[in-house]
């Protein structure tokens, strides 16, 4: 699905304090609004994901899913660094007429919310039935539902926290290591860092799911195989893959983005910071996530008002979130038969 692009003339102020002279937001409808707008579901992405859901979340999105756009009208932003058509290190600074690269600005999930709410007004969305993401998604509804409470009919999280943790942020470091290991990522050129980026990738996938998974995954079948094992080739492809298709900068930019999450920043502390959400929240976490603990989705239930807290069982760690549709889906389907306004089912 073709995804379209909203240009923003005006300079955008990042939490830092520093600008961006304009905005490119690339974005992604599918559905119809209903005659008193109030059917719009917001996805936002993880990491290296793009504006159209239904690419990524197959089996989340689609004619006869949980997010049915015969339903619903569906909205999904790319992030503001990212490499997919929102602004981001290989975007042209129009200051200079050059790409970016490591000059981009320093930002935040708040900065990312920002622009999110500059699309959301350009589309005259008022509304929203329901906010929703997993992983750096959950980190961006979650921090949105704060910044504009009222806004939100339903929040749903899935596979997220409240304030990334240092275990998260040592995982960041030791990718933005490996591409600064990397030569090539200091000579600002397009596929600058491009080693560097499949060893940063090899190193999250570890984050994203556990032994139980590796084991039975890439389980080797011969007992006198000295070398060329299924998990080595695996985190190699893995690497490449990513490679192909995204860049170092954004890469290392959206890394400093998952740091700097944390939703009482400037509001006292996490009490209060989580006091402020008013919608009904559905807190979905995967029980065997290394990187988004079950200790994070209980301190999120216990501080978020009307919230109520579901751990997914799983082997797949944290990809949980992008693997486990069905418990997903049956889920879902109950908080909103319990909580809903709209009548869609």
């Amino acid at each position: 699905m073709a995804y379209q692009v909203y240009k923003h003339k005006k300079t955008f102020e990042l939490e830092s304090g520093e600008n961006l002279p304009e905005l490119e937001i690339a974005f992604t409808t599918i559905g119809k609004l209903n005659i008193d707008n109030s059917n719009v579901i917001w996805i936002c992405h993880a990491f290296t994901a793009n504006s159209d859901p239904s690419e990524w979340w197959p089996e989340m999105v689609g004619v006869g899913k949980v997010f049915d756009p015969q339903k619903y009208f569906i909205i999904c932003a790319n992030i503001l660094g990212s490499c997919y058509g929102t602004t981001g290190p290989l975007s042209i600074n129009p200051e200079t007429g050059k790409s970016w690269y490591r000059d981009f600005p320093f930002v935040t999930v708040r900065d990312i919310v920002g622009v999110h709410q500059v699309l959301a007004n350009y589309l005259n969305i008022k509304q929203i039935h329901t906010i929703t993401g997993g992983s750096v998604g959950g980190h961006q509804a979650i921090e949105w539902s704060i910044m504009e409470p009222n806004r939100f009919d339903h929040l749903i999280l899935i596979a997220s926290n409240a304030r990334f943790s240092p275990w998260g942020i040592a995982f960041s470091a030791s990718q933005r290591m490996a591409i600064e290991a990397d030569p090539s990522y200091f000579e600002d050129k397009p596929d600058g860092g491009s080693k560097g980026l499949k060893s940063a990738r090899s190193i999250a996938l570890i984050s994203y799911r556990n032994a139980t998974a590796y084991n039975r995954t890439q389980k080797e079948d011969d007992i006198n195989k000295t070398n060329n094992f299924k998990a080595d080739s695996y985190q190699r492809y893995q690497g490449e893959k990513l490679e192909k298709r995204f860049n170092a900068y954004s890469y290392y930019t959206l890394s400093q983005v998952l740091d700097s999450h944390n939703v009482a920043r400037g509001r006292k502390d996490l009490q209060n910071a989580l006091s402020l959400i008013k919608a009904p929240t559905l807190i979905l976490g995967i029980d065997s996530d290394l990187l988004f603990i079950q200790a994070e989705q209980e301190e999120m239930h216990r501080l978020i008002p009307n919230s109520e807290l579901i751990m997914i069982e799983s082997d797949f760690g944290h990809d949980g979130f992008l693997i486990e549709f069905e418990k997903l889906t049956g889920y879902i389907n109950q908080f909103y038969l319990k909580h809903s306004r709209l009548n869609v089912f």
